[in-house]
């Protein structure tokens, strides 16, 4: 069982979030895969971004603020 280092990217609202896992790869057809602890991180970053609360999930990922470009 190998891990490698991934980024994965959250979109909710006005706000977008780098989160940083661990894919586990294996020999099965399920791989690559993230760790329980990587889904809830996931799951939490979101949750945080969907409510607006910011200071959450910026203690879980790296997050930016999107601006709409005027076409």
């Amino acid at each position: 069982m190998n891990t490698r280092h991934h980024t994965k990217l959250v979109h909710e609202g006005q706000y977008a979030a780098e989160v940083d896992v661990e894919l586990i790869e294996t020999e099965n057809d399920w791989s690559p895969c993230l760790s329980l602890d990587d889904a809830y991180k996931l799951d939490d970053v979101r949750a945080a971004l969907r409510h607006g609360d910011i200071q959450r999930a910026s203690r879980l990922a790296r997050v930016f603020s999107l601006t709409p470009v005027p076409a």
